[in-house]
């Protein structure tokens, strides 16, 4: 047929068929083999191709989910907490029994319709209108009553947040356009830029040189490898997940095996009307387009949100005892708040994880400030969930640690527990469809579906509790460079190594952290952030033991203390306390460091260790008799600097700090109207962790008092630092700190609003649950403040000011903060101009006052006295809202307090005043009728009114006895807990058959694909913490390889995993078998053309004239030639 063709038709096809032949050879080897429905793993649906701009959101957007929560008080309804479970009838009876004594009428039990009302419960819900306090008291007397607390409504709000960067585009594949419903974004939806690097690589390195680049993986579920385990036929079968939210819709096209739907609100629906439910359950188990983890397992859906995003208490106490009866093994709750101190929700969330219910719950959105984390994702059973972005950064949204339920005499522990993706994750739409969201509301899901397709892989499925499945992922997380512990916990999500851990997994306890090495920063800040010294206050690091043994457990003897003599461990004391009861699955192990007397001035490293023996009661159906016990050793490794002089040496109060919870204390700034609550502890390391890291850079040493102001040597501190403190003062306290001052402690203080009127002012009332909450005291308690430094002449005012000004050439911000009414007239007093806020809160009007004291400077008059510092807000040095700091001004009152230096920048100030004496003017009294005696550490009521308590006695730490080891410590400690069962080192998972064209080595340190020459089939592995492969036989596949911490991976040749599964020699790929049939279609045309036309006869060449002249003289015969 080639004969037949012209020059042209010849160079077309030449080229065609070149170009197709290196299509063909292309397709051949670099694209997978799309398998049939049985062969493609556990979906029947093969994934949409989409471009990397399409990948995060079905509109091309980025969309940010912003959960808010808040709880509040209903009125009259109570909560009857009883012992144990009784039938509706005999909680009834128990009541009335007990109301019959106080003769009260006016009540009743509360109806609630639900599935569980048929079975019997531990609580009722009571309303009672009159005769309330007595009422209260007789049902809390009753003996099979355990407590009474007020019913609460959980108001949630869902705001989406489109924050696309590039310009409208819409997304290459139909398939994923999203049909919103009554989810709308308010800002148009925009495509989104999406860098191709390491963060879709399983990999913790965000910063490389070089990377090859492979395919993006097209959901969450593949990104974590959850594919290899569905290939070894792992896909959830047999586990029971519940999703706690807005429901389900019931033809949801998404979902194959949704075992029951049921509805706890006042709402008769049972279908999710906003999509966040259906998200959340579409990323556990959605069986097709956007995939979940877990297709198999079994979906129990709770709808306990209305689509008015409202829930109540009773409502969640109901659905989870509901839980436990139907012996649910995973529950994802994507939602959480501030207070940990509802104790009927607390108590229910012990009794389902005592029950082997695996809880898994999102952290919070309230990053990036500290001490932000939400409950019940801070409690120590259950897996609390952060979300990192694509690229392995700590998502801004992301709430971090410390938890403040230890505040203020110990430290709070560390969480979240486990990170993952939770920025841009792939979940299923509302009515069909997939749809991109972001939020730890939506790592929460991530990591409940990978425990769930991990629970399914586990053969003695009795071993599965959630002390051992939270062991597995911390022990097999891996860890983010450059990111502390309080915000990433142990790591990232690995999936696989989670897997070899827990099929490997024998009963044992561990803790968490693993280790404390106060010399590794940034990952253990902010331990690492200050050596300690001999006479400095313990580091108290609040240690979780985890018990996989059994939900009950007890530490045996004592902790020990063995301290390493080379490594200078004797210069180390150490005390530890813990919890009595390891439940349920956990409990705490507080160590006390300090440093012996005989290091004073000595500086180095010092080692040892904390040995600790857990024992646990055998499970009743576990073929172990009698009683298990596991020996834990936590490392200790601290550094010994010699001991600072006091000028450099500054004590936070931290004792007289209150927050939310238990009580109503409003927020400093009353311009923040969206964070009503004081709520994140006032603490160095939480919100006010940018000012402790700048008194380090300056060379201060920070420690924090967590007692009364009478159980601390000021011989040894420079400079006492209150700030924004909501509590009394004993007596004792006021007594000590006058005689402190005149032996040279200096004292700062930060004060903030308070203002009687505008605490009235700003309690609210809620129309749904017909509650007031009235403040128990300001943004700090200037009463009580007052009284601590009347001693000495001073005073704050009731003034509320804000207002834009500068001092010394910085530009400063006075957010809500009070004035100085009175000062000691040879102090120094600087003013400024600002605005009357208290007038525009109470009377909406606007005032400008002048000369507003906010400063003040004295030094006292006793020989080798201190000084004292007052100004009037806290704003500017607390991370909640600030928006200007003032850090500087901190500089110079501790060059003042520390080192007697006045800054000439205040005392020359054209703003400095005559100190007032305020006599005139009466002083802020605190709001009559308070209750801030229930919530104090200082006050107690009497006959109706407040007093102080008796003083408490001052922490005393009993220092454990050492056993000394003559033997050298480890030198690196940073290595995950090691379960006793597994080598992390070298984790294998079981064969695998797998198949990957191949591909090019990558030149020395570089991560990415490895090239395996093509040969025989055998078995491949790969050391995770390597950069080599391991080849046992050669392979004819690719396979990609990623910067995976210490353990290997082992496949066999022939089929790969997931949807990739065809054999090695089956067929052609699809793709070049039609480039085959376009190339042969092309040469039948040419040949039909060529045959269908005539021949044309060639044109006679002509002879050059001189032969013709020739032959014209040469006689010849016949015809003449044609010419």
């Amino acid at each position: 047929m080639y004969l037949y063709m012209g020059n042209d038709q010849k160079r077309t096809a030449v080229t065609m068929i070149v170009w197709l032949c290196l299509l063909v050879a292309f397709l051949g080897c670099r694209l997978p083999v799309v398998g049939t429905e049985e062969d493609s793993g556990p979906f029947s649906t093969p994934f949409p191709s989409l471009n990397a701009d399409a990948l995060l959101s079905p509109n091309c957007s980025q969309l940010t989910l912003k959960l808010d929560f808040s709880t509040k008080v209903v009125k009259h309804e109570y909560i009857v907490a009883f012992n144990g479970y009784f039938t509706a009838k005999a909680r009834s009876d128990f009541i009335s029994s007990a109301l019959r004594d106080v003769d009260a009428v006016n009540w009743r039990i509360v109806r609630r319709d639900n599935p569980a009302s048929d079975y019997p419960s531990d609580f009722e819900v009571v309303e009672i209108r009159q005769d309330t306090r007595s009422s209260l008291l007789t049902l809390q007397d009753h003996p099979y009553i355990k407590r009474v607390t007020p019913q609460r409504m959980v108001l949630r709000s869902l705001k989406l947040t489109d924050t696309g960067t590039d310009g409208a585009s819409p997304c290459n594949d139909t398939r994923w356009v999203q049909k919103w419903q009554s989810w709308q974004s308010s800002r148009p939806l925009r495509r989104t830029s999406l860098s191709l690097g390491s963060g879709f690589w399983h990999a913790t390195g965000r910063h490389s040189s070089r990377r090859l680049l492979r395919a993006i993986p097209r959901h969450v579920a593949q990104i974590l490898q959850a594919d290899v385990l569905w290939q070894m036929g792992h896909t959830g079968s047999g586990v029971k997940v519940a999703v706690f939210d807005t429901g389900l819709s019931e033809k949801h096209p998404h979902f194959k095996n949704v075992k029951e739907r049921t509805n706890w609100t006042n709402e008769k629906t049972l279908d999710d009307g906003l999509g966040h439910g259906t998200f959340v359950a579409g990323v556990i188990a959605s069986m097709r387009e956007c995939q979940g983890f877990a297709p198999d397992s079994e979906l129990h859906i709770f709808r306990v949100f209305t689509n008015n995003q409202v829930s109540y208490t009773s409502w969640f106490l109901d659905a989870f005892n509901y839980a436990i009866l139907k012996k649910i093994d995973v529950l994802n709750l994507s939602i959480g708040g501030p207070d940990f101190m509802d104790h009927p929700f607390v108590d229910k969330v012990w009794e389902l994880t005592a029950n082997k219910v695996i809880m898994v719950s999102a952290i919070g959105n309230d990053g990036p400030l500290y001490g932000t984390l939400n409950n019940p994702a801070d409690q120590m059973d259950v897996i609390g969930v952060g979300g990192i972005d694509f690229e392995d950064n700590i998502a801004r949204f992301s709430s971090r640690g410390m938890t403040t339920w230890e505040l203020p005499g110990g430290y709070g522990r560390v969480k979240p527990d486990i990170v993952t993706y939770g920025s841009g994750v792939r979940g299923s739409g509302l009515k069909e469809g997939c749809r991109s969201l972001s939020g730890t509301s939506v790592a929460s899901p991530v990591v409940a579906g990978a425990v769930t397709l991990l629970a399914s892989t586990v053969l003695n499925r009795e071993l599965v509790n959630p002390a051992s499945m939270k062991q597995a992922l911390i022990a097999s997380a891996r860890r983010l460079p450059g990111v502390n512990m309080f915000e990433q916990g142990h790591g990232k999500l690995d999936l696989l190594r989670a897997y070899q851990i827990l099929n490997s997994y024998k009963p044992q306890a561990s803790l968490s952290p693993s280790y404390i090495d106060l010399t590794e920063c940034p990952y253990m800040w902010p331990y690492c952030s200050q050596p300690i010294y001999y006479g400095g206050m313990p580091t108290i690091v609040n240690v979780t033991i985890l018990n996989g043994m059994g939900v009950t457990g007890r530490i045996v003897d004592k902790p020990i203390w063995q301290p390493y003599l080379p490594q200078n461990g004797d210069y180390v004391d150490v005390a530890v306390s813990y919890s009595p009861v390891l439940w349920p699955w956990a409990g705490y192990l507080a160590v006390s460091v300090s440093v012996a007397k005989k290091a004073a001035s000595w500086e180095g490293i010092a080692q040892g260790h904390v040995m600790v023996t857990v024992a646990s009661p055998a499970e009743n159906d576990s073929a172990i008799a009698g009683e298990m016990t596991s020996t834990v050793k936590l490392p200790v490794k601290v550094k010994i600097v010699p001991t600072p002089p006091r000028s450099k040496r500054i004590l936070w109060d931290q004792y007289h700090n209150l927050r939310y919870p238990p009580g109503y204390f409003p927020r400093d700034n009353l311009r923040m109207k969206n964070d009503p609550l004081d709520w994140n502890g006032d603490h160095i390391h939480t919100n006010f962790r940018d000012m402790y890291q700048h008194l380090r850079s300056m060379g201060y040493f920070v420690e924090v008092l967590g007692a009364p102001i009478t159980c601390f040597d000021a011989s040894q501190y420079g400079t006492l630092l209150m700030v924004d403190s909501e509590e009394e003062y004993f007596p004792e306290e006021i007594t000590k700190l006058r005689r402190d001052i005149d032996n040279g402690l200096s004292l700062i203080v930060f004060s903030d609003w308070y203002n009687t009127s505008v605490m009235r002012k700003v309690k609210f009332y809620d129309e749904n649950t017909r509650q007031w909450w009235m403040p128990d005291t300001g943004g700090a308690n200037v009463p009580a403040l007052n009284d601590l430094i009347a001693v000495w002449g001073m005073a704050f005012s009731d003034g509320l000011y804000e207002g834009d000004f500068t001092m010394a050439d910085h530009d400063m911000y006075y957010a809500s903060g009070c004035s100085i009414a009175r000062f000691p007239e040879d102090g120094i007093v600087i003013a400024q101009t600002l605005k009357d806020q208290g007038l525009e809160v109470l009377k909406q009007e606007t005032a400008v006052v002048e000369n507003v004291p906010v400063l003040g400077l004295y030094q006292t008059p006793s020989e080798g006295g201190g000084r004292i510092a007052l100004y009037g807000d806290s704003n500017c040095i607390d991370d909640s809202h600030r928006q200007k700091d003032c850090f500087w001004l901190l500089d110079a009152l501790l060059q003042y307090t520390s080192y007697s230096m006045t800054p000439p920048s205040l005392t020359h100030s054209k703003n400095r005043v005559v100190p007032p004496t305020g006599t005139d003017r009466p002083l802020p009294q605190r709001l009559e009728g308070n209750h801030l005696y229930r919530y104090s550490k200082v006050l107690e009521a009497h006959l109706g009114d407040p007093k102080p308590r008796p003083l408490p006695a001052c922490p005393h730490l009993s220092w454990a006895k050492p056993q000394p080891l003559n033997e050298t410590a480890p030198s690196n400690l940073w290595k995950h807990q090691k379960l006793l069962s597994v080598d992390m080192d070298k984790v294998v998972l079981p064969n695998v058959r797998l198949y990957r064209p191949q591909v090019r080595p990558l030149s020395p340190g570089e991560s990415g694909a490895w090239d395996i020459p093509g040969g025989e089939e055998g078995t491949f592995a790969v050391c995770l913490g390597s950069n080599q492969p391991v080849v046992t036989h050669k392979l004819p596949f690719r396979f990609q390889l990623t910067d995976h911490s210490n353990s290997c991976l082992c496949f066999s040749s022939g089929i790969m995993p997931g949807r990739y599964n065809q054999e090695v020699g089956q067929t052609i790929p699809m793709f070049a078998f039609l480039g085959a049939m376009v190339v042969l279609s092309f040469f039948v045309v040419q040949l039909t053309k060529a045959k269908s036309k005539p021949k044309r006869r060639k044109p006679r060449v002509k002879r050059p004239l001189y032969l013709q002249q020739q032959q014209q003289q040469t006689p010849h015969s016949g015809k003449n030639p044609t010419v």
